[in-house]
């Protein structure tokens, strides 16, 4: 079974559980065991889920402002927890695949496996979404043929990524390619970077 094969079930799996109450504040309940691949991608997925719909809330027209600078923080705090758990992601690749000879000819990879793998994620919530307005039952039959074209898109997207994860850790594998993991630098969240934070004047 190849990884994305583990990966897609989880993720799809995680958005129904999400849907099953709808809430952005409600409890996860990940039935993997805690410390395993499978544990972290379901928490990866939960993570996605939640802030997909907290993107939607904060794009109400008619939202309290005090409401939306809330949602926005949460939404701050969220992709900062999307980006640890990628790195932590990346991590089990790294050891996974340290003992690995590289290759005298071995290329480095645009973006980690992790990072790819936070793609696929996005994307099974954009299909899911993307299936709900086919099936709306609200909305003009254009509306629907439109987005079941993107649907088919998002589809193929999917398919394609899937292999392409594959093939890189294939290739990983078989040290035709290397990884170098870069940790996220970002500036705004460190009181010791941010002139906001610091009080430059």
């Amino acid at each position: 079974m190849s990884f994305t094969q583990i990966c897609t079930p989880i993720f799809e799996q995680v958005i129904k559980d999400y849907h099953l109450i709808d809430d952005v504040d409600q409890d996860i309940h990940n039935p993997y065991e805690r410390g395993t691949i499978e544990y972290d991608l379901y928490v990866k997925n939960w993570i996605d889920t939640v802030q997909w719909h907290l993107e939607d809330i904060i794009r109400d027209p008619q939202i309290n402002p005090s409401d939306a600078l809330a949602l926005k923080r949460r939404i701050d705090k969220s992709n900062q927890d999307r980006t640890d758990l990628v790195e932590r992601i990346d991590s089990y690749f790294l050891s996974m695949y340290g003992g690995v000879k590289v290759l005298p000819e071995a290329t480095i990879n645009t973006e980690s496996p992790a990072w790819a793998i936070d793609r696929l994620s996005i994307l099974a919530l954009k299909i899911y979404h993307m299936r709900e307005q086919v099936s709306r039952d609200d909305a003009t039959e254009a509306h629907k043929s439109l987005c079941q074209q993107k649907l088919n898109v998002l589809l193929e997207q999917q398919k394609d990524l899937s292999l392409a994860i594959d093939q890189l850790l294939n290739d990983i594998a078989a040290g035709r390619k290397y990884m170098k993991v870069y940790k996220q630098m970002k500036m705004y969240n460190d009181p010791s970077t941010n002139p906001i934070l610091y009080g430059k004047k």
